[in-house]
């Protein structure tokens, strides 16, 4: 692989590290949350007696989160070798009994015969950060199994895509002096357009931290270098995954940020989406 394959790991930008900051911090609180969030993409059902795939696990907090639900078996896979070390420590504190793996793979290397179907594929925030997003999805949906269920989210395309590519290639190369700069710049702005729509920017990152665990700086700082970065609309998600066997049980689609919908003067939400693999 050369330096312009963005499939390569070694083009891709660190998530890992951040994820380790905030691993310190996950208690049961955040883990409730976890798995309220998974519950109401899985539309209220538990996961007794099913396999799941947690494709780029990251902290590894939804992996925790399913087993909690009643998951059979989790395979926990990263790219990033330092999201492989949060995970496996995350699991060993919060599900040290549970029946668990963690490896560090690319989902370029996923096939049906090893690591085999799952009854639950999860990806939430991940696929389009691969490099080919059209090509790791249908690599994903291979591994769905029969009734199994594909779980994801996905960065909706917004009008300033053009210029978030941009910042992302250069941020994910620049010096980690220059990403401070950065990273303050953003926030201030931030902060600017809550105060412009009358919102208080104190009690909004006070709350920001208690409810995702992590300071809004460190997810400023994954936003910001987020590189390999593609988005999707929801069309394109069922024109990619109907061919393929999978039809849409539910979507929850993100209304966008500040200043317009789905503007992305801020950057994009994800949009959240639950494909089947119906019974033939």
């Amino acid at each position: 692989m050369t330096s312009t394959d963005l499939t390569a790991a070694h083009t891709h930008f660190a998530f890992g590290r951040n994820w380790a900051a905030y691993a310190e911090r996950i208690g049961e609180t955040h883990i409730a949350e976890a798995v309220a969030g998974l519950s109401r993409l899985l539309g209220g059902a538990r996961l007794d007696g099913r396999t799941f795939l947690d494709i780029g696990s990251g902290s590894g907090i939804h992996s925790v989160a399913a087993l909690r639900l009643g998951a059979s078996r989790v395979l926990a896979l990263d790219i990033d070798v330092d999201s492989v070390g949060t995970t496996r420590a995350v699991l060993a504190r919060h599900a040290p009994q549970s029946a668990w793996e963690v490896q560090q793979r690319s989902v370029f290397d996923l096939t049906p015969a090893d690591p085999g179907y799952f009854d639950v594929v999860y990806s939430w925030g991940v696929l389009h950060h691969t490099g080919d997003l059209s090509g790791t999805m249908r690599q994903a949906a291979a591994l769905c199994g029969t009734n199994g269920k594909f779980v994801f989210a996905l960065h909706r395309r917004v009008w300033m895509d053009w210029f978030w590519r941009r910042e992302k290639r250069w941020y994910a190369q620049a010096s980690a002096v220059a990403q401070r700069r950065a990273r303050l710049l953003y926030i201030s702005l931030y902060r600017a357009g809550l105060r412009l729509t009358l919102r208080n920017p104190r009690a909004y990152f006070d709350a920001y931290l208690k409810n995702r665990g992590m300071l809004f700086e460190h997810d400023a700082h994954d936003w910001l270098g987020g590189w390999p970065y593609e988005s999707i609309l929801p069309r394109e998600v069922d024109a990619l995954l109907t061919p393929l066997g999978l039809r849409r049980e539910r979507a929850f689609v993100s209304t966008g940020r500040l200043f317009g919908r789905h503007s992305g003067v801020f950057g994009s939400g994800c949009d959240e989406y639950v494909y089947t693999r119906p019974v033939a």
